[in-house]
């Protein structure tokens, strides 16, 4: 009876997939958090012009 239930266990793969999508959603995380970072600098630098261009254009008004 326990030998059956334990052969029973450990042909049960129910939970490997929901460990497969945890893993595939920390892999697509850890590679955006990488892509933001790479691209930071030049964001920042794209926003301030911006922002500096809009002020020029709200007091030129």
């Amino acid at each position: 009876m326990m030998l059956k239930r334990l052969q029973a266990f450990c042909r049960d793969e129910s939970g490997a997939t929901a460990i497969e999508y945890g893993l595939i959603a920390a892999l697509v995380s850890v590679a955006a958090i990488g892509a933001l970072t790479a691209m930071g600098s030049s964001l920042k630098t794209m926003f301030t012009k911006v922002s500096s261009a809009l002020s020029g254009a709200v007091n030129q008004t």
